[in-house]
């Protein structure tokens, strides 16, 4: 979902090696942009390590959630721990992306970038995993299928449909209430079905129109001092709802894949679950946002490779389920949940790597420039590169070439 260093959490809209919307230029930072500081204090041009860091932390988070869904079924714990994270991890990762993808129209170029970015690996993940699970989990018969997104891959489904629709979102006059209508809309709608998973594609979309909406501004005010220690006592209050939530909620609410009826209540009680469940999401996505570390740390420059880990993390978790490896006894123990967190976050964090990345680049950011016609802007900037390069290096021009610009 780009080029190898792109900010958004999954593919940046405008490709390989492009500027993200809203990336900030050398010498013109934005309102409310806070950047690292370097020797004296001087400020220094170049992109704000904030987002890579939030990128890192929140895939992390995804993979560590997912290693405790075995322990759901035996410890109020483990999944007092999952509701807690799934509340927010991806929202956090939606609301980023969506801050990255304010600058996508339906231009030809941005057209190409998001076929290639987002919809070429859909297609590649999704036979991926359909053949994995034939042959992991020995399901020879398990059928490849476009329509019906495959574990992670709903991701790029939805991103793809938010990215088609931003022009949409950019014109309205209220655009979250909107989403939030048709987020609730979905949740008290059964007859939205599950073909390339409208429901979570619309449940999830408030999160992604409120990322367009905010500005740089209103990320520096979340990583406020203040707003830092009110994060604190609100995150612990959440966690103790959760705990107490944990044998009586269906942790199904949280992966907005299913309508209210389905899940077995009343229309009515599915719109409030949406609105509540939206109000909560977004308190601990600020409280995250809140404790993401601005400046560069050891892990600011694997937040470029979010994408590989989000997609590659995907078959050890259900390899793992399906080899048995929880099946031995010491990883059920209190112990061994600790030992898989720490695993499932090396493994992650190894999969965002520059290695990693090289490697899976073929299947991950494919080449499709054959699918599209010749791009006449591309073509005149290639022509006007090999001009310049015929420029003498001791800066002086041929004889006529410069005549023309005199006076």
């Amino acid at each position: 979902m780009q080029g190898p260093h792109a900010y958004g959490p999954l593919p940046p809209e405008n490709g390989r090696g492009q500027q993200e919307p809203g990336e900030r230029r050398p010498g013109r930072p934005e309102p409310g942009d806070v950047r690292e500081r370097g020797p004296g204090g001087a400020r220094e041009p170049g992109r704000d390590p904030f987002f890579d860091n939030a990128k890192y932390l929140a895939v992390v988070l995804v993979a560590c959630a997912h290693s405790w869904e075995p322990y759901l079924s035996d410890s109020r714990v483990a999944t007092a721990l999952y509701l807690f994270v799934y509340a927010f991890h991806m929202p956090a990762f939606i609301v980023v992306s969506g801050h990255f993808s304010r600058g996508f129209d339906l231009g030809p170029r941005r057209a190409r970038r998001l076929l290639a970015g987002v919809l070429a690996p859909y297609v590649v993940f999704e036979c991926a995993y359909a053949l994995f699970r034939r042959w992991a989990h020995d399901d020879p018969t398990y059928p490849v299928s476009l329509t019906d997104p495959y574990f992670l891959d709903w991701f790029l489904v939805a991103l793809f449909v938010w990215r088609l629709t931003t022009p949409v979102w950019r014109t309205l006059r209220w655009p979250l209430p909107v989403a939030l209508a048709l987020a609730v809309l979905a949740e008290v709608t059964p007859d939205v079905g599950p073909d390339l998973d409208l429901q979570r594609v619309l449940q999830f979309l408030p999160f992604f129109v409120l990322g367009l909406v905010l500005e740089p501004r209103h990320f520096a005010r979340v990583r406020r001092p203040v707003v830092r220690r009110a994060a604190v006592p609100v995150a612990a209050a959440a966690l103790a709802c959760a705990y107490w939530a944990a044998p009586r909620m269906n942790h199904a609410w949280l992966y907005h894949r299913d309508s209210g009826q389905e899940l077995g209540v009343p229309a009515a009680y599915g719109a409030a679950m949406a609105l509540g469940l939206f109000c909560c999401s977004l308190v601990l996505t600020v409280c995250f946002l809140a404790w993401v570390p601005g400046r560069r740390t050891w892990f600011t420059v694997l937040g470029g490779g979010t994408l590989y880990g989000f997609l590659l993390h995907g078959f050890l978790v259900k390899g793992s389920l399906w080899w048995g490896w929880y099946d031995m006894g010491w990883p059920r123990t209190p112990f061994g949940m600790v030992v898989v967190t720490l695993v499932a976050g090396a493994v992650v964090t190894a999969l965002c790597t520059a290695p990693v990345r090289r490697a899976f680049r073929c299947v991950v950011e494919p080449r499709v420039d054959w699918l599209f016609r010749p791009d006449p802007v591309a073509q005149a900037r290639r022509r006007v590169r090999a001009d310049d390069a015929e420029v003498p290096t001791g800066g002086r021009e041929p004889a006529g070439r410069g005549a023309g610009r005199a006076g």
